[in-house]
């Protein structure tokens, strides 16, 4: 296999590169702290040049007005918007909307996309997916309390969801609940998907949740969201009754590809501003940390672990890309709780190099520590990614 771009996108990755080091990085001080609303207004411009020059919905076919990449090229950008809290969204491919559009492209029908997709994909409208409950374990879908009954043409919905992540100021939610109530129901397709607008009478957003001190507003919101007899078309229903945890693993499995390439690019910049604060942090007069075998021994640590997890994450694309989702399980449980592992561990090398500076806001390090510890978790944890892999590794033993 050779994940070796072609040289027209070798060009692309590299105006892109310059792009996030000119244009973007600089911003990221002048926007630490404001609201979501102040900060979209002040990217709003640079959106808007990014899809004039055609940079813009990079995991989207090109007949849906995508940049058309392949699941291999597309992890390869990752690394370098990733760089960014705001990189993917200045290409609108950040999540939930990313995943929302490719399931509304692979399940929508024409009356669906034209209403919830096509606003999506021009970047006028935001999305949240609402399918984790405070009640049930996030990563066992088929386990949850939320109901749709129908009544006449219409869903009515009843439930309450949390992390349901940008949802505060989306336009649409698309939420996964049980639809099938009967005892003998099978647990893999009782569940649906259904297209709820956001300002249906019995939404109701309870708050934005507080994670690590921070609650968030709009887009980097995680919200409680009850659902109190909610009335929607039954027509609103995404690919049909009984397919939620279906779509629900067709839209995690290639998300889980962008979000370990985008963590590739965090550790990269975590990896820079270790590399060049130790080389020139004094601890005595000539005498520099990076002269410290500590370390030296976390540089050599981080550069290994980087590069073996961006190889990892590669041969997962690439594996999708030619084999197809089902013949990639294996290696999309790997490479989720090892990228995050790896991203955690450089996240904090890269915080203790600095000491104290590490734990301010003259650093994004601090940021990251506090963000991305969730790697972790979403997604599926750890523990549920590395029983998966090995129950698929076991297999060709029995």
């Amino acid at each position: 296999m050779n994940f070796t771009p072609s040289p027209e996108f070798q060009e692309f990755l590299r105006q892109i590169t310059k792009y996030i080091d000119k244009e973007v990085l600089p911003l990221e001080k002048q926007l630490k702290g404001k609201s979501w609303s102040d900060v979209a207004t002040q990217l709003e411009p640079l959106r808007q040049d990014n899809r004039e020059r055609g940079w813009w919905l990079p995991q989207i076919e090109k007949e849906h007005g995508g940049m058309g990449l392949s699941v291999v090229e597309h992890g390869l950008l990752c690394a370098e918007i990733g760089k960014t809290p705001f990189g993917m969204y200045l290409l609108n491919a950040q999540a939930p909307d990313a995943g929302n559009m490719e399931i509304l492209i692979q399940y929508g029908t024409d009356e669906q996309q034209k209403r919830f997709l096509n606003p999506l994909l021009q970047g006028n409208t935001r999305s949240s997916f609402s399918m984790t409950e405070p009640e049930h374990a996030g990563s066992n879908p088929v386990h949850m309390s939320t109901r749709a009954i129908k009544d006449g043409d219409d869903w009515v919905i009843n439930g309450h969801k949390w992390f349901s992540s940008s949802a505060d100021g989306a336009d649409f939610l698309i939420v996964m609940a049980v639809t099938d109530t009967s005892a003998d129901a099978n647990l893999h397709s009782r569940a649906s998907m259904i297209l709820v607008p956001s300002d249906t009478p019995g939404v109701k957003l309870a708050r934005n949740i507080s994670v690590m001190g921070h609650a968030g507003d709009g887009y980097v919101g995680h919200a409680e969201i009850y659902y109190d007899d909610v009335r929607v078309p039954i027509a609103n229903t995404l690919g049909g009754e009984g397919l939620g945890f279906t779509i629900a693993q067709d839209r995690l499995g290639p998300g889980r590809i962008h979000h370990c390439m985008r963590w590739m690019g965090i550790c990269e910049r975590c990896f820079d501003i270790m590399c060049t604060h130790v080389v020139n942090r004094e601890t005595a007069p000539g005498t520099t940390l990076a002269s410290k075998q500590f370390v030296q021994g976390w540089i050599a640590e981080s550069r290994a672990e980087i590069n073996a997890a961006r190889l990892m994450v590669l041969d997962a694309a690439w594996k999708i890309e030619t084999l197809g989702k089902e013949q990639a399980r294996t290696e999309i449980s790997l490479i989720k709780f090892y990228c995050a592992n790896v991203l955690n561990r450089v996240i904090d090398r890269a915080l203790q190099s600095l000491g104290a500076a590490g734990m301010t806001d003259d650093f994004p390090i601090e940021s990251y520590y506090r963000s991305e510890r969730a790697a972790r978790i979403y997604d599926g944890a750890d523990e549920v990614h590395k029983i998966s892999a090995a129950k698929q590794i076991l297999k060709k033993y029995r």
